[in-house]
């Protein structure tokens, strides 16, 4: 679903940009076991601050503050920023891996919950939106609310990087103007040639470990004359060699924090061209 093409984009490019590709790396289980830890705790953290009536990150600000917020929100700002998820206040370690775990809060003026989930759960046309980051996407399924979705993700800066990916997604409305999304990646895997007749996976655990696992979790509300809607990822990559730790320090946070802001940007932009084109209303999938 978008949610999770949307993180995927952002995974993609930060891994692309941190990881080394001098050679393979191998997801162990005890780097898998760190990283879901990491993902259970984060998990609980969203469900607390549900419980708390903190919809959105700058939720979580004194009053005054939050206000500023929302308003530069609704003058076209976004809000983002780099999360780290704790343990009664101490790091979490990921031996073997490295976390990316990011936000990104915007705003679109002048349109519903249902113009954005029209093109948020568009998934066969993520391949058109979100072009050339996204270079096929299919809707496998999509009941209940509940969305399997497969795509190639793909980027070519100095090296080129393509992975096949399976996610799974719950929409879930828990107001009629208030929505959340949850996607887990259920299988990840690089691809060698992509494009060419040669094209083919590699194996898992034979790779250059750009991109390991990938979740999202997107919280959408309609008010205030639109919707506003927040991303939240945490994706694992390989660690970075130290011997270039010196010089991809510097992307780690600029590259997750400019994708992010291209990804809201994009997604805006299809939200309102939609609205704007008067298109045909679509059925909304989600549970209740």
């Amino acid at each position: 679903m978008i949610l999770r093409r949307n993180s995927f984009v952002a995974v993609l490019l930060i891994a692309m940009f941190i990881a080394s590709p001098v050679r393979a790396a191998e997801l162990s289980e005890s780097t898998a076991a760190a990283f879901d830890h990491y993902i259970s705790l984060t998990e609980q953290r969203l469900a607390a601050d549900l419980r708390a009536q903190r919809f959105f990150v700058i939720d979580r600000l004194p009053e005054p503050e939050r206000n500023k917020m929302y308003e530069a929100l609704r003058r076209g700002e976004f809000h983002i920023e780099q999360l780290h998820t704790t343990d009664d206040g101490r790091p979490l370690a990921v031996p073997g891996g490295l976390v990316h775990h990011w936000v990104g809060v915007g705003f679109i003026p002048g349109v519903t919950l249902t113009d954005t989930l029209a093109v948020l759960q568009d998934a066969d046309r993520y391949q058109e939106i979100y072009k050339p980051s996204v270079r096929r996407s299919k809707l496998v399924s999509f009941r209940d609310g509940a969305m399997q979705v497969s795509e190639q993700f793909y980027r070519k800066t100095i090296i080129t990087v393509a992975a096949n990916a399976d996610f799974d997604a719950q929409y879930r409305f828990l107001t009629p103007s208030r929505l959340v999304c949850e996607s887990r990646s259920t299988r990840i895997v690089e691809v060698e040639h992509p494009g060419e007749a040669a094209e083919r996976e590699l194996p898992v655990g034979d790779d250059h470990g750009y991109l390991w696992r990938l979740n999202s979790y997107w919280r959408l509300e309609e008010r205030d004359g639109g919707v506003y809607l927040q991303v939240e990822f945490v994706s694992l990559s390989r660690t970075v060699p130290v011997m270039v730790l010196w010089a991809v320090q510097p992307f780690l946070k600029s590259v997750p924090h400019g994708v992010l802001e291209t990804l809201l940007t994009t997604t805006r932009s299809a939200v309102v061209e939609r609205h704007v084109r008067g298109d045909d209303p679509v059925a909304v999938h989600a549970s209740q």
